[in-house]
């Protein structure tokens, strides 16, 4: 795991490395110190040599400066190399997740995701701070303080060992006890960030049903969790601080009770003033220490569940793989299904498609209907290889879509989903994500040919019109001929519509139709529609049912011979003669 997060350390390996050696000069400053301190009361003060005292105060000057600068140094290094580290880190996660398949995305939340890309990245990042600094700073100065101290006087230096299993103890404790509880906080955080973002998505949902009060109480439950989580946890890190204080205390006391009896039966043999100055210099100095290590231990164990969640994202392979040497080109718009089977869960008793055969030639226009669930979506999606078949052969262009490069095998099969997205920008920039070299007047084209250059005109701005997160404002109609018209842009091989005209009335329906047929000919068109009036054209229409093809033909053909397909016409020209009247 740690060799896996160190991946992202990268350029900034100068900067981690620096700051451990700065923090190293600084620790040696800090402990020479004492030593001084104790030079300059018993052979400077006690024995009145005023040249000594303004020596060895020349050099404390010199001393304390050159460790305020290390330690500045250290400091700066090292936000640099944990600010990098975290950086890397992100972007790293980030372009794992644009590599994975939608099987991949299916396994993980976006709020999970988002999650991990802000807090737990946060943590990681405080962590690596922490060890590449205090994680040095601590242990070295324990070590070489308790040398020192036991080169002074050794009696009073056993005071530590004796203090040191009963904080170790209470370290332990903390550690076992708060790992298991910050990793269920993370995961109820991924809950939070989920009511939030569908909150936020649905917001004119959520007050045209007046259910503020409703979400609010989602809200205040997660909320709780987390708050009760960290309440508990936070309770035993707490236990910390009164655990080290008592330590420091007890361990002041016990120094000045032995050293002062010390001084007095040796006097000032065994042990001088300065020498005990300098122990309770010490004292502090490891104490300190051990604080500093109890605080390393409570945020590694805060982080480890942080760690553990993103190289979970770090090690996920994507489930779609591209073959060495893949076809680099799509030759026409042909597709071909022998006997395809597909389950989301990879479990045969789960299919959602079965033994699914289906040929359909290029430029061909094709309708697709049925219930919900009868696996329309999940048939087209397919075709760019958003999914890979369970069983089976699927062929684009005469070849398995699995021998192509998937960049190539996508920029020729141009999809319109059911959810249509429109990303913050004006509507130019959104119409050529279909493509970014686009001119105006072939963003104009296709948007004519998609019905939406005639409300586009209508917005004071026209195409620069600013388009806020999600397409908020513009209706779902104009939303969906907007994504029509990024499909059209890319000139794809195969066009599929996955019910995008829904939203518009039966008039612009029927001229985007017109439009398909007339400018892009040669392009196979898919539609999945719920109107019959939407694919009555089609060159053929497949009618779904529970996964599997119930029946083929055109309009006039499945009015004869297929009982679902008739039954669905039936009753939409029942609703349309109830709505003429």
């Amino acid at each position: 795991m740690i060799k896996k997060l160190l991946k992202s350390v990268r350029e900034y390996k100068t900067s981690s490395i620096l700051t451990p050696i700065f923090v190293i000069l600084e620790v040696i400053l800090e402990v020479a110190i004492p030593l001084l301190m104790a030079q300059l009361i018993d052979d400077g003060i006690y024995k009145g040599e005023m040249n000594v005292v303004y020596k060895i105060g020349v050099e404390l000057i010199l001393c304390a400066l050159l460790s305020l600068i290390f330690g500045a140094l250290s400091g700066i290094f090292a936000a640099k190399a944990s600010a990098g580290f975290a950086k890397n880190l992100r972007e790293d996660l980030y372009f794992k997740v644009q590599d994975f398949s939608f099987s991949n995305i299916d396994k993980f939340s976006t709020s999970s995701l988002i999650t991990r890309l802000t807090t737990d990245v946060t943590n990681i990042q405080m962590a690596y701070q922490m060890i590449i600094r205090i994680a040095v700073r601590a242990p070295l100065m324990l070590i070489i303080a308790l040398c020192f101290s036991f080169s002074i006087n050794v009696e009073l230096s056993l005071i530590f060992l004796i203090l040191a299993p009963i904080i170790g103890f209470g370290l332990f404790y903390i550690v076992i006890k708060v790992h298991p509880l910050m990793d269920k906080v993370f995961k109820k955080y991924d809950g939070l960030n989920n009511v939030v973002e569908e909150n936020v998505s649905g917001i004119r949902v959520v007050k045209s049903f007046v259910l503020e009060n409703e979400e609010i109480s989602k809200f205040k439950k997660v909320s709780n969790e987390i708050y009760k989580g960290f309440s508990k946890a936070e309770k035993i890190i707490a236990l910390n601080n009164p655990l080290m204080q008592f330590a420091i205390y007890v361990c002041i006391l016990l120094i000045s009770w032995f050293g002062a009896t010390i001084i007095v039966n040796s006097n000032m043999t065994a042990l001088t003033t300065g020498e005990l100055m300098t122990m309770f210099t010490y004292a502090i100095q490891i104490l300190s220490s051990l604080m500093m290590l109890s605080m390393i231990f409570v945020m590694i164990t805060i982080s480890m569940a942080s760690a553990d969640r993103i190289v979970e994202i770090l090690d996920e392979e994507p489930t779609i793989k591209i073959k060495d040497n893949p076809i680099p080109a799509v030759k026409d718009g042909s597709i071909e299904f022998k006997n395809v089977s597909f389950s989301y869960v990879n479990n045969k008793k789960k299919e959602c498609l079965k033994n699914i055969n289906l040929k359909i030639k290029s430029g061909e226009t094709v309708g697709i209907i049925g219930g919900t669930g009868a696996g329309k979506s999940s048939l087209v999606n397919l075709i760019p290889r958003l999914y890979d078949v369970t069983e089976g052969e699927l062929k684009v262009g005469g070849e398995n879509v699995k021998d192509y490069d998937l960049e190539a095998l996508r920029k020729e099969v141009a999809c319109v989903l059911q959810k249509n997205i429109l990303f913050t920008g004006t509507i130019s920039d959104n119409v050529r994500w279909g493509d970014e070299n686009a001119t105006n007047e072939e963003v104009r084209r296709v948007c004519e040919l998609a019905q939406a250059d005639e409300f586009i005109s209508r917005f004071p701005d026209g195409y620069d019109t600013y388009i806020e997160e999600g397409g908020t404002n513009v209706s779902g109609g104009q939303k969906q001929r907007l994504c029509i018209a990024r499909a059209l842009l890319r000139k794809p091989k195969i066009l599929i519509l996955d019910d995008s005209t829904s939203a518009v009335d039966t008039k612009t329906d029927s001229l985007i139709q017109k439009a398909f047929k007339e400018e892009i000919p040669n392009t196979t068109k898919i539609i999945i529609a719920q109107r019959i009036s939407s694919v009555e054209n089609c060159d053929k229409i497949i009618v779904m049912d529970k996964g599997k093809i119930n029946g083929i033909g055109t309009h006039q053909e499945l009015l004869k011979t297929n009982k679902i397909y008739k039954e669905v016409y039936t009753s939409q020209m029942k609703g349309s003669d109830t709505n003429e009247e």
